[in-house]
């Protein structure tokens, strides 16, 4: 078997991705739409929630993929600190503003679902605080890859700040854990089977949540190639500059 590392070679990635990118793009797109047309239409209203808990389709699906967004980041950018691989730094460049809009997706269902559900579009619990801090991490994540022109010092700097932004990516995670005291429900879903939500809605949450998965990794992959190719272009420019 391959190496691994060998994907690391920009162009062995872009061949494996185009191949891959037809094939995750359209299983994406059908467990979007068995998902969430599964859960949205097909589902009962809940006996306390009413339909404010089919949000949950969206809501679970686009925060978990925030929370782990930024882990692969965190991997990539420890693989570029250790291997020094520019695909990894360039894809966890490319994760970013994928991360970023699940974040957001994830902030504003829950605030349609909190409205109803606590009487408040917004509340200062643990878990809502450490989200909307990590969504500034991914802010400050994207500005500072776009302030240094340097690519390599860029790479090297947004690392450390995926590093320090990982404190919060599992603090959203957990937050329930750790401070009971918050307003946020537990875990929708776990290993423990009587924690998670009912069949009727676990189903089709799965689905939804598969869909969101393979939506990241499509978009990853293709926002990796674009970074890929804008790299060489800004280096054939550097090069016909000093020539």
């Amino acid at each position: 078997m391959a190496s691994i590392w060998e994907y690391a070679n920009p162009k062995k990635f872009i061949e494996t991705t185009d191949r891959l990118l037809p094939w995750l793009s359209v299983t994406a797109l059908l467990c979007l739409v068995v998902g969430l047309v599964w859960g949205f239409f097909f589902t009962p209203d809940d006996y306390k929630q009413g339909s404010t808990v089919k949000i949950i389709y969206l809501h679970v699906p686009a925060a978990l993929m925030a929370i782990n967004a930024w882990m692969m980041m965190l991997v990539a950018s420890l693989i570029w600190i250790v291997r020094r691989h520019h695909v990894s730094a360039l894809a966890a460049r490319a994760a970013a503003p994928v991360g970023a809009m699940m974040t957001v997706i994830a902030l504003a269902t829950g605030a349609i679902w909190g409205q109803p559900m606590w009487g408040t579009w917004w509340a200062w619990d643990p878990r809502l605080t450490s989200f909307l801090i990590l969504f500034l991490f991914y802010l400050g994540y994207m500005a500072l890859w776009s302030a240094i022109e340097n690519d390599d010092t860029a790479a090297d700097l947004t690392s450390v700040l995926c590093i320090v932004g990982s404190v919060f990516a599992v603090l959203s995670r957990y937050a329930v854990n750790f401070w009971n005291q918050g307003l946020h429900q537990g875990a929708s879903l776990s290993l423990d089977k009587e924690e998670n939500v009912a069949d009727v809605f676990y189903h089709p949450l799965l689905v939804s949540i598969a869909g969101f998965v393979l939506l990241f990794v499509a978009l990853v992959f293709l926002r990796t190639q674009t970074e890929i190719r804008a790299r060489r272009m800004r280096a054939l420019i550097a090069r016909e500059r000093l020539q």
